[in-house]
């Protein structure tokens, strides 16, 4: 072949490779479409992991009061025959009631020892009945000590539960997970670190979930009148037994 001949093929070569290699206007459009799309994907999925991830690097553990408790633990629960009152005798003497359920907007009973002031700074405070402990910690700015005590009993037939909620307790006598008896000293009057004159803040409640709360509400759904529910639930006078000495 000639040297003319020989370029004239090389080119016409180079021309078809060209021809071949040179994508098409659809091939283009389509390979745009999709350099499109992968970006789409790509940063919806950068947006959807910058939203969830203080979910996914959530710490497995729940504080538990905003855990429910599993209806195996409800029904575990010891019936609870009858309430007596927290501080002083079981009938409520040798206490009174310095600030009223609803006063004030109050979600509970401040009960003091018959001295006033810091007279009663100490003295035993006793669970209301049977039940277990869902809460034993420091509650705060305000609080100091609180324990908690969920109950269950029997009105009308039916399973209900009930807290008692212990508020600016000296020293703490029990611990979560704990059973405890009606009578039994669980804890002792204290200030919550100097805050008050020393008083028991005590609560009854209808939820099952451990949690603080306000102490005052204008709203008080969930809350219970302390003294009208444990004078309803008091049982018969000779089932007084007396209160259990601290173990």
């Amino acid at each position: 072949m000639r040297p003319d001949e020989s370029r004239a093929a090389s080119n016409q070569n180079s021309h078809e490779a060209s021809v071949r290699t040179e994508p098409t206007p659809g091939k283009r459009r389509l390979v745009i479409a999709l350099s499109i799309f992968s970006v789409f994907v790509i940063s919806s999925a950068a947006t959807i992991l910058f939203e969830l991830w203080p979910e996914l690097t959530r710490p497995s553990w729940v504080d538990p009061a905003l855990q429910l408790p599993v209806p195996l633990d409800l029904a575990s629960l010891p019936t609870a025959a009858r309430f007596d009152f927290p501080l002083g005798s079981e009938n409520g003497a040798m206490s009174y009631n310095a600030q009223r359920f609803t006063e004030n907007r109050h979600l509970g009973d401040d009960l003091n020892g018959i001295g006033g002031e810091n007279s009663d700074l100490g003295d035993p405070i006793f669970a209301v009945a049977d039940g277990r402990v869902l809460l034993a910690r420091d509650g705060g700015p305000g609080w100091g000590n609180i324990v908690i005590v969920l109950h269950a009993y029997i009105e009308n037939g039916e399973r209900k539960y009930v807290q008692s909620y212990y508020g600016h307790v000296q020293k703490m006598l029990v611990h979560v997970g704990d059973e405890v008896h009606r009578g039994q000293q669980i804890a002792t009057v204290g200030t919550a670190g100097g805050r008050y004159f020393a008083h028991l803040h005590f609560e009854m409640r209808e939820f099952t979930t451990p949690f603080i709360g306000p102490g005052y509400r204008e709203n008080t759904q969930g809350w219970i009148n302390p003294a009208t529910f444990i004078q309803a639930h008091r049982g018969a006078p000779e089932d007084d037994v007396g209160r259990m000495p601290n173990r």
